[in-house]
């Protein structure tokens, strides 16, 4: 059984045991978060695809980590101007292990 859900502005593949990384989600190490935002459930043989999200289904994930992710560097410049700006970015991640899904 595997699920797509939606969340942080991404799709994302998921199966019972899973672990994946995704854009912050409220709540401490530890807690349970339940994702509504189902687009596809796949049983065996039984599809089901939600216009745009399946009705009922959710998954259900415990929070294992709140930390930030690799830097990024973005650098932006002008050509044959004296413009050049360098920042870097840490997104802020929330890791999840997927421990059922229900349809």
């Amino acid at each position: 059984m595997y699920a797509v859900i939606r969340t942080g502005g991404k799709q994302y593949c998921v199966a019972p045991g899973d672990i994946l990384e995704v854009e912050k989600l409220e709540g401490n190490v530890g807690d349970t978060v339940t994702l509504d935002d189902v687009l596809l459930v796949a049983d065996g043989e039984a599809i089901t695809i939600g216009q745009p999200v399946v009705a009922g289904a959710t998954v259900t994930a415990r929070i294992t980590g709140q930390h930030r992710g690799r830097k990024i560097i973005v650098f932006r410049y002008r050509p044959k101007k004296r413009i050049r700006v360098r920042r870097g970015h840490r997104q802020w991640l929330t890791r999840l292990e997927v421990a059922s899904i229900e349809q």
